[in-house]
């Protein structure tokens, strides 16, 4: 009986189409792809000393997950309209698979490093096609309990992977954190074979190659620009820094007026003159860039300051990670019957709240009061996340869902960088000026320090999410049907 209910909940608009198999498989593929974003988190630590490398180095595992989903995912949009859905899954599992058995057997960093980026192209492939089904085969007045479902995919998979590091790593080596992904992927892989069908249609549009590089410069000079001022002596004053972001910056105005001019961009920003679309994108991001980079100070801070093991770290995170996955396809119900305002603004309002304790965490504090923090952390985001996309989405016409999905996954992943870049800088700066002048540091000295760091991450942090805040007080309901 339960089966039927999900079934009527996320009826199909094209007929002939259960849309439940089909994203069954897509969700399969999606989660163990997102999961592996933060899966390394908590083996840094682990990975540094194996690989003989600095934490600013090690974080490029990361960063650079995040960086090439972003510079990728502008032309998923031309690729879900010039491919089907069955080639395109198939090609991104395949990669992610290849990248996962890479980075399982690398003897150096820089190896590992090609396995990532490797994973990440598979990734970028998988993230906006499976969002783009939900808005092909789900009708707008079900569309949150689907995205709620994604939203326990893309919330919840990140957000238990420093615990399943944990776990790992407490008895087997880093490289068992790809070891165990291969037979999953093979599986959803295998299973998409013989499963998916097409459910979108394809075309022939040209690819502008131009506007390609640009988006790629663009982003990628941005996140280069923060990710290098968290590295040793450098800051956001470094010359390298500054021409990285001048020229991101620049060639993302020269991608933009490029996409007004052409018949078929690359990327449509017309999206942006629908404000709700606007204003959840911008709130996603914020979002994002918090959420991101608490998940990557965390574990650092509760492994180097507070002394807990990878596996206490892990366990500690857990329960939020669990919350969030179950509270995602609740608020995607609560979407459709009450819309967002009721959902975000407690959400917002939580956040702040829960930021805010986090600048009061010092040595000594009690294991369950990391772990209420973080339910709450996790419990916020999820009341944020799928009803500020859901009802940015719902507002764009059918033509231009393949835009506004590569739109918001690709600003989605290149805040969640710019933020871990951003907290890990200000970590950093804070605990290298706090021992600046001290020769031979004792441990309690150190642990001192990075306590100083971290709490200067989470105040900045706290801005993130007053803003979130503010900007959540002006979304409205815009659930109209889209024209056929």
């Amino acid at each position: 009986m339960a089966h039927t209910a999900t079934e009527a909940d996320l009826k199909s608009d094209i007929p002939d189409i259960r849309p439940i198999p089909i994203l069954a498989v897509l969700l399969s593929g999606a989660f163990v792809a997102i999961l592996n974003e933060t899966i390394l988190n908590v083996a840094l630590q682990a990975i540094m000393g194996d690989l003989g490398v600095t934490s600013s180095t090690a974080q490029w595992l990361v960063t650079s997950y995040m960086l090439v989903i972003g510079t990728l995912i502008p032309i998923s949009a031309y690729f879900i309209k010039r491919f089907t859905t069955r080639q395109l899954f198939i090609t991104a599992m395949s990669l992610f698979t290849l990248g996962t058995v890479i980075a399982g057997v690398s003897p150096t960093f820089a190896v590992l490093l090609i396995g990532r980026i490797t994973q990440a192209v598979g990734t970028a492939i998988m993230i906006p096609l499976l969002m783009n089904v939900i808005l092909a085969v789900i009708p707008v007045e079900r569309r949150g309990a689907a995205m709620g479902m994604m939203g326990l995919v893309i919330m919840f998979a990140p957000a238990i992977g420093p615990t399943v590091s944990g776990l790992i790593i407490e008895s087997l080596t880093w490289r068992w954190l790809f070891y165990l992904v291969i037979p999953i992927a093979l599986f959803s892989l295998v299973f998409g074979y013989f499963v998916l069908k097409n459910v979108t249609e394809t075309s022939k549009p040209k690819l502008d190659v131009f506007s390609f590089i640009l988006s790629t410069i663009g982003f990628g000079g941005i996140v280069f620009g923060f990710s290098t001022a968290g590295k040793g002596d450098s800051s956001l004053a470094d010359p390298l820094v500054i021409a990285s972001l001048v020229i991101g910056l620049l060639a993302l105005v020269t991608f933009a007026i490029r996409q007004l001019k052409m018949e078929e961009p690359l990327l449509d920003i017309r999206v942006f003159r629908f404000p709700m679309f606007a204003l959840g994108l911008v709130l996603v991001m914020l979002v994002m860039m918090t959420m991101f980079a608490l998940m990557l100070v965390l574990p650092m801070y509760m492994q180097s300051a507070l002394l807990f093991t990878a596996v206490a770290t892990g366990l500690i995170m857990l329960p939020g990670g669990i919350i969030n996955g179950a509270m995602s396809p609740i608020m995607g119900r609560l979407f459709d019957k009450v819309g967002p305002r009721p959902i975000l603004i407690p959400g917002a309002i939580m956040l702040v709240i829960t930021v805010f304790t986090y600048r009061f965490s010092t040595p000594g504090v009690d294991e369950w009061v990391l772990a209420l923090q973080h339910v709450f952390v996790m419990v916020s985001v999820a009341m944020i996340m799928m009803p500020a996309q859901t009802n940015g989405l719902n507002q764009l016409p059918k033509e231009l869902y393949p835009h506004g999905t590569a739109i918001f996954n690709t600003l989605m992943q290149v805040s969640g960088a710019i933020g871990a870049a951003i907290f890990i800088s200000i970590m950093e700066t804070g605990r290298t000026n706090a021992l600046s002048g001290i020769q031979n540091p004792s441990a309690e000295q150190q642990i001192e320090a990075a306590t100083i760091g971290a709490q200067q991450s989470f105040s900045f942090g706290l801005i993130f999410a007053v803003i979130a805040l503010l900007i959540a007080l002006f979304i409205r309901s815009k659930n109209t049907k889209n024209p056929a």
